[in-house]
């Protein structure tokens, strides 16, 4: 399959993640986390985040979220996350199974955001013992509407969470992307803002498979590694998923990769402000570009092979970039796009009361 848009996570591994890979697959190494590839990791996680975190390594994005907040809370706590939080729309109802129960309660906010206002709302919204007690706020970084928290905007959290004795989780599936993008300390992204702990994202980076989680707060951790095992997220050969995520935080491709999938966003964005009548729907500040766009003009891109999804209604086109998008590829597809347009006129379908600004509040 040629380059798409539909994810990040259609790219393959990454040259620096293979070739450590490579290296990790000669010999013999201690089996279930007990490999110097493993301890090599962690070591160079506490490095760069400027702190002795706890860090575990599981297989994929949903484990690292619901055993993550799993250790934040009891069942009969809850979660608070945004509406469109991927912990709330595309993890199955995992945070809920791992926690034996721990609700999530969602709330809106502008570009995908959680607010300060928001959070501080739902936990005096009643504070009886019929009502699940808010224990975990729980924020996507970058959004799932491609949209980032300044670090501003986490301290105001973290001041909020600090009142009610609440925890941060961060899902930090896109946080390479979010690190590039505010060229900021991993540091002050995280525990310097008052985040708990993150699951930092590797697949969607140049990884075959494989997240690390992060605990700043050690205590938290305690007896975490049993959940990984009763999860079946403790790999006996670990050193296979320890070894690519060295692979791309030793020789900073984590960094050089989502530099090159925010500029690629940025490119693209900018070619389709052509297009006057293909709203851009929320700003581009990561590596995704969400374009309000036709119904039947969708199909008609996809009918030319091109795979990408409609993340926010029917018409809400979510255009990803990765580690290995081209400039070229872009350029082919906006050209899809203008071709169609001249061919059909569907692009004048979006000239309805139904505009981008609706979706702001998102």
């Amino acid at each position: 399959m040629s380059e798409q848009f539909a994810s990040d996570n259609y790219a393959g591994i990454c040259p620096e993640v293979m070739a450590s890979l490579t290296q990790a697959n000669a010999g013999f190494a201690a089996a279930y986390g007990e490999d110097d590839w493993t301890a090599r990791a962690s070591d160079r996680f506490r490095q760069i985040f400027e702190t002795d975190c706890e860090v575990f390594f599981v297989f994929n994005g949903t484990a690292a979220n619901a055993l993550a907040m799993a250790a934040l809370c009891q069942s009969y706590h809850s979660i608070i996350c945004h509406e469109v939080g991927h912990v709330a729309t595309d993890e199955c109802g995992a945070p809920e199974f791992f926690s034996n129960g721990s609700k999530l309660l969602t709330a809106r906010g502008e570009q995908g955001k959680l607010t300060a206002a928001a959070i501080e709302a739902l936990i005096t919204k009643r504070s009886d013992i019929h009502y699940p007690k808010p224990k975990v706020v729980s924020l996507t970084q970058a959004t799932e509407v491609g949209t980032l928290y300044s670090l501003a905007e986490l301290q105001a959290i973290r001041t909020v969470a600090d009142r009610h004795q609440l925890k941060i989780h961060m899902d930090g599936a896109r946080f390479a992307n979010a690190i590039a993008a505010l060229a900021v300390s991993p540091a002050d992204l995280t525990w310097r803002s008052g985040v708990d702990v993150l699951c930092f994202g590797g697949t969607k980076n140049g990884m075959a498979l494989g997240e690390a989680i992060l605990f700043f707060d050690r205590s938290l951790a305690e007896d975490f590694a049993y959940r990984c095992k009763q999860a079946g997220q403790l790999a006996s050969k670990m050193r296979y998923i320890s070894a690519q995520l060295l692979g791309l935080i030793e020789t900073d491709a984590w960094l050089h990769n989502a530099r090159h999938a925010n500029r690629c966003a940025a490119y693209l964005a900018e070619k389709m402000t052509q297009f006057p009548n293909l709203p851009i729907m929320f700003p581009r500040q990561a590596n995704a570009v969400f374009v309000k766009m036709p119904p039947p003009m969708i199909q008609q891109l996809h009918d030319r092979g091109w795979h990408f999804y409609t993340f926010i209604g029917a018409d809400g086109a979510r255009l990803m970039c990765s580690w290995n998008t081209t400039f070229e590829r872009i350029d082919e597809f906006v050209a899809d796009v203008k071709d169609v347009v001249a061919q059909t006129g569907l692009a004048q379908a979006s000239r309805d009361s139904d505009t981008a600004a609706s979706y702001a509040t998102l």
